[in-house]
């Protein structure tokens, strides 16, 4: 039986995260994933880095992450090849238009910088843009990431902080006996610790349940596919007014887009579908008439979470005393990841979290029945 302060389940951006700051502060930390850091959600979505479009009520979070991702080459000491491009987010029609318009003016006070764009003005600025978008809203200072670098690299940097991490460590079995948890993994793996993060992405409603926290949390599978390198000419990162499409380019020239959902093949893979990959690029030609003629090379999904409202839950259970969550992120979890997992190490370290968490509490799902 290995006994350490906080056993953290789920090796993605924010498990591994809150090990990092966890270690950093001293504690001695177990980071349990049962496949590898950063393989699931954290590693394969779309590495959008964007704080335009949140709920209101992630902005404080989203600002602290938007600080540490400015420092990630000192947090884990690669850059991930982190590029603050901008965000671009595009309308359709006058009413998407307004509907950014009415969020620039609700977001004013957190510092987003936000800069409204009419046709003319948006077409003059970024000339890749089809004739099909009629404004756009851009968030200067946003950008994207490379996830399947960035995620690992912040549980390798947590284990130089001196954290045990375990990868291809399942779970079997967690309790708590009145004073610690006692964790059991398939390998015979035995931990105790009077802290229980659990950060395993979909799959962490089954530990909520496990102490009387049951969730209405379903699985969804983001389609995305890649193109063959092209010229440099998409300099932002952009989405949609109202969904659909998103798309980034990387500097070697591939283009990375995503869009409506694709299919699980088992509880651990999904793969997009034809459907989704079709519909991506019939908008894509629309949005980005430069794509016309692209090679897709590679498709791909994963299996994120998702909660009814859309929000994720962060913070601490209301049943059992040193559990604390922190999933449902629906699909935009990358760009938040760090700030939570400060957010979780604060309270392991000093009872509270630098910012409030009321709006993500477990507890307003205690009156919805799961089936």
């Amino acid at each position: 039986m290995i006994e350490v302060d906080a056993v953290i389940v789920g090796g993605g951006i924010v498990g591994a995260s809150a090990a990092l700051f966890l270690s950093q502060a001293g504690q001695r930390v177990a980071l349990l994933e049962r496949d590898f850091c950063g393989s699931h959600a954290s590693g394969v979505n779309y590495g959008g880095v964007r704080r335009q479009g949140r709920p209101l009520s992630q902005l404080p979070l989203s600002q602290r992450a938007h600080e540490l991702w400015g420092q990630l080459p000192q947090l884990v000491g690669i850059d991930g090849e982190y590029q603050r491009s901008g965000h671009l987010k595009l309308a359709r029609s006058a009413s998407d238009f307004q509907a950014l318009q009415d969020y620039a003016q609700r977001s004013r006070g957190f510092g987003l910088g936000l800069q409204l764009l009419d046709r003319q003005q948006l077409h003059a600025r970024f000339p890749w843009v089809g004739e099909v978008a009629v404004g756009a809203s851009l968030c200067p200072d946003d950008g994207h990431a490379n996830p399947r670098l960035v995620s690992p690299a912040f549980a390798q940097a947590a284990r130089r902080h001196g954290a045990q991490v375990y990868e291809q460590t399942a779970v079997s079995h967690v309790e708590h006996d009145g004073q610690r948890f006692q964790v059991r993994c398939e390998s015979g793996l035995q931990l105790r610790a009077p802290w229980l993060l659990n950060c395993a992405g979909a799959w962490a409603g089954h530990l909520a349940a496990q102490f009387g926290e049951s969730v209405p949390m379903y699985s969804g599978h983001p389609a995305m596919l890649v193109t063959e390198p092209l010229p440099l000419v998409m300099d932002a990162s952009t989405g949609v007014e109202g969904g659909g499409i998103y798309a980034r380019q990387v500097a070697r020239g591939n283009c990375v887009l995503g869009g409506g959902q694709g299919f699980a093949l088992d509880d651990a893979r999904a793969r997009p579908g034809q459907h989704a990959v079709l519909e991506i690029l019939r908008q894509a030609v629309e949005l980005y008439p430069f794509l016309d003629g692209a090679h897709a090379i590679r498709t791909w999904s994963g299996t994120e979470g998702y909660l009814p409202d859309r929000q994720p839950v962060i913070g601490p259970s209301s049943t059992q005393p040193g559990l604390l969550h922190a999933f449902g992120f629906a699909g935009a979890g990358f760009q938040i990841g760090p700030a939570v997992g400060q957010a979780l190490a604060d309270i392991v370290c000093s009872g509270a979290p630098w910012t409030p968490l009321d709006a993500f509490s477990i507890t307003r799902f205690h009156s919805i029945s799961v089936a």
